[in-house]
């Protein structure tokens, strides 16, 4: 249902979220947890309302990027299970410290600062390993002395240890040995590691050995992997229609030419909504049950669709993921991956939540 007057939104629904983490819990080992991954505002989707439905559906807590995400998160579960792993500077440290959730540290400076900066005594921690991902974390050989600064503090606590694969959907050979890197870290780390954790979604769909104490789910919650049930529909109106002759131009550069009358319809949508500009001439939208091509350059506000033959009139809902239109399949037409074209999405479309 379109929202009042507004002409570009987002159609969310908790009910497919829940059901996603509802399936993705019954694909684990008895005794292993579900994080909800609700960064980046929930991957565009609402970060709050995501995240108490996946809760609702038996998430056992919430991972964040920034100490800004988190403090939105406070008091919908323990602050102990709202997990901030993204990378952090010292001030950051000090920011996620004071509030009292839990964090990832992958140096020993990072130890000190939220050492210095804890309020909640002992602050939770969560000691990260980089076994090949190359981004965040310690090296295998320097966990265990990391485990033990943390371990030892009396202003800290090591609630866990991590890792992140680096393609545990395209390449099983090298999940393998990430997956051997971490657990001879841990046997090596002379102290309790708390809660033991690697896999995504990527892994929790095609690799169930590694689904140890916990594990993360983003992009598998919103329904955008695996197959699973979409969560959001992406919808605007169409603004004009306007019959063509052949040679006419649509849209920057003109792109596209009618090669025969044409009747085009523009859409109350663009690049700075998330339609990316790459998505230019390819790929498709729905209109009045019909799928359809987009033509011409996406513009920052607009797109061109081609309704020949379709009787089509301004006000008419036109639909970009949803409808049989998934977000892979718009991925593919970007020359991107799913989750930037769900984070793309911009702050002028509407959020509509439904539960």
């Amino acid at each position: 249902m379109r929202p009042g007057a507004h002409t570009r939104w987002a159609e969310v629904e908790l009910a497919a979220i829940r059901a996603n983490v509802r399936e993705l819990c019954g694909r684990l080992p008895a005794g292993c947890r579900l994080w909800a991954v609700v960064k980046a505002d929930g991957y565009g989707h609402g970060a709050k309302a995501v995240a108490r439905a996946a809760l609702e559906a038996g998430a056992w807590g919430l991972c964040v990027s920034t100490p800004e995400e988190a403090a939105t998160l406070l008091g919908l579960c323990p602050s102990e299970r709202i997990l901030i792993m993204g990378g952090l500077d010292p001030a950051a440290c000090a920011e996620a410290a004071r509030l009292g959730c839990a964090v990832q540290c992958s140096a020993a400076w990072m130890a000190d600062a939220l050492e210095a900066a804890a309020t909640a005594v002992p602050l939770p921690v969560h000691l990260k390993i980089d076994t090949g991902m190359g981004r965040l974390g310690c090296r295998p050989e320097q966990a265990a002395a990391l485990a033990r600064r943390v371990a030892g503090s009396s202003r800290l606590r090591l609630a866990g240890v991590m890792t992140h694969f680096a393609a545990a959907d395209t390449d099983s050979g090298f999940t393998a040995l990430q997956l051997r890197l971490f657990l001879d870290a841990l046997a090596g780390l002379g102290v309790a590691p708390g809660i033991r954790h690697a896999a995504n979604s990527a892994a929790v769909l095609n690799h169930p050995e590694a689904a140890l104490d916990a594990v993360r789910v983003g992009i598998a919650m919103y329904g955008a992997a695996g197959g699973l049930r979409p969560a959001l529909a992406l919808r605007s109106v169409v603004t004009r229609v306007e019959d063509l002759p052949a040679g006419a131009s649509v849209g920057y550069g003109r792109t596209w030419r009618a090669t025969r009358p044409a009747r085009v319809a523009t859409v109350a949508i663009g690049y700075e909504d998330g339609v990316m500009r790459a998505r230019s001439n390819r790929g498709e939208v729905v209109v009045l049950g019909r799928r359809r091509p987009l033509v011409g350059r996406v513009s920052m506000d607009a797109i061109a669709v081609d309704v020949t033959g379709m009787d089509v009139a301004p006000g008419e809902v036109v639909t970009l993921i949803g409808d049989g239109i998934r977000a892979e399949e718009v991925a593919e037409w970007s020359g991107t991956i799913a989750y930037e074209v769900l984070t793309a999405i911009g702050p002028r479309v509407v959020r509509v939540v439904r539960e």
